[in-house]
């Protein structure tokens, strides 16, 4: 499995406003004075726009540990057929090299299939996924069909022993969160929800710890797609499809060189999922309710 593992909403009002002279009265013999004019009243300045939502997050757990989310749960509204697709946008730090020869970490068939098929998704994006990408990202980042999440800034692991990633100093690795958050503002990406997912869904408490100060929920999930390095999307559609509930979290990739098959898998999924009565919510609307989230926090 590849590693799998985006913050504010930016709304402006315009104001608008108008007036009017008067002209002076003229002296002169006495004659009727003209009714006045009516001045017409200003035009009222439309209202501004609402500010934005905050994205729900779950509490911190002891001493502020950072919390994790995993799907909505039982108790909680899971009998309401929702799922959330969830997409990992992957690139390590030292990928450049890789990509200027050619090789493709984005995929934007799946994003075309995901806009014509009207499902709504939460991006797991890496910082230098962003700055390798940043039309891509902004693209994602600015249609509102989407939410861009943080996948860390260099995709190295946050745990010892991590499909082999290279690790992350824990005193470094609220930074490295920090900084992706940075490269999608660079990049012009907007709709950013303070969720985090570890770079290969590694994670132990320390690491939970050490990202106390960057204030995000860690996201996991339940179902796992098997999209990483796949070469059948029949298969990979059959294990989602086997292992979606009510409530569910499906980790997938948009990455073409680590996941070449996930949009024509995404082709089979949504439609049978829609057949099945299943709606497609964000992220945030899954955890929405904090009373019906399903995680821990150590």
């Amino acid at each position: 499995m590849t590693a799998v593992t985006v913050a504010g909403l930016m709304l402006g009002g315009a104001l608008a406003g108008c007036g009017g002279a008067t002209s002076a009265p003229t002296a002169s013999a006495p004659t009727a004075s003209p009714p006045p004019t009516a001045t017409a009243p200003a035009s009222p300045s439309p209202s501004p726009s609402p500010p934005p939502k905050k994205p729900p997050t779950m509490a911190p757990g002891p001493a502020g540990r950072t919390p994790v989310f995993e799907r909505r749960s039982a108790t909680g509204g899971a009998a309401e057929k929702v799922v959330a697709l969830t997409f990992d946008a992957d690139m390590t730090a030292d990928q450049g090299p890789r990509a200027k020869a050619g090789e493709r970490f984005d995929n934007p068939e799946l994003i075309a299939l995901l806009r014509r098929l009207k499902v709504p998704s939460t991006v797991f994006m890496t910082g230098r996924w962003a700055e390798e990408y940043p039309a891509q990202a902004q693209g994602i980042g600015t249609d509102d069909l989407f939410e861009v999440a943080n996948h860390s800034y260099s995709h190295h692991a946050f745990t010892r022993d991590c499909y082999g990633l290279p690790v992350v100093a824990k005193e470094a690795m609220a930074d490295d969160v920090e900084r992706a958050f940075s490269a999608f503002r660079q990049a012009g990406v907007r709709n950013v929800v303070p969720y985090f997912r570890f770079p290969g869904g590694c994670y132990d408490d320390a690491a939970l710890q050490a990202l106390t100060p960057a204030n995000v929920t860690a996201v996991q999930w339940d179902v796992v797609s098997g999209d990483a390095f796949a070469t059948d999307a029949g298969a990979v559609a059959a294990q989602v499809l086997d292992g979606v509930r009510p409530g569910s979290l499906v980790v997938l990739h948009c990455t073409r060189s680590a996941a070449p098959v996930t949009a024509e898998a995404i082709g089979r999924i949504v439609p049978e999922l829609r057949k099945r009565g299943y709606r497609f919510v964000k992220v945030s609307e899954l955890m929405k309710d904090s009373a019906s989230v399903e995680g821990h926090t150590s």
